[in-house]
């Protein structure tokens, strides 16, 4: 019975087997790229294989790897459905959510695949918002509503005095 890591050597061993030996990884970082081209450089997430990451004991039995994806998938859940639930109430929510992606990303390629996106796209928006521009609105749009609750916190006073809502009569 072929393991997860038997089919992927027999995988790269054919497709090693229709390149030139010119084009044969020589054990080197980009050894079968042609000489001046330049390749992207890939971040660590990306370099990491997809797939599932159970011990090789567990992947190597068929039924006992099934029990195993099930188990992480409502384990997975679980987590998720907490972090839903405390979305609305006090509690890391999305931290919470984000924590059962990553117990499904250790069996599931598509939750692997979601934490790939989504930590790019973090990045991206954390890069935007060191941009001097975008802090400046920032800073003005909070500005700018901090002043109208202000403004509307006195009116409330002014017309109400310090009662709670709760209490006018009118």
């Amino acid at each position: 019975m072929n393991t997860g890591s038997d089919e992927a050597a027999e995988r790269a061993a054919e497709a090693g087997a229709h390149q030139p030996e010119s084009a044969q990884p020589s054990g080197t970082p980009g050894a079968s790229e042609p000489p001046g081209s330049t390749a992207a450089p890939t971040s660590e997430e990306d370099a990491k294989p997809l797939g599932s990451r159970a011990p090789e004991f567990v992947q190597a039995r068929r039924a006992l790897h099934l029990s195993w994806q099930v188990g992480v998938f409502v384990v997975g859940l679980a987590v998720v459905v907490a972090g839903i639930v405390m979305l609305p109430l006090p509690g890391p929510g999305w931290l919470v959510i984000f924590g059962g992606m990553a117990i499904w990303a250790t069996e599931f390629v598509w939750a692997q695949l979601v934490l790939r996106w989504t930590k790019r796209k973090v990045t991206e928006a954390a890069q935007r918002a060191l941009d001097p521009r975008v802090r400046r609105r920032n800073i003005i749009l909070t500005t700018v509503g901090l002043v109208i609750i202000a403004v509307l916190v006195g009116i409330y006073v002014w017309k109400f005095g310090l009662e709670m809502p709760w209490n006018i009569k009118e």
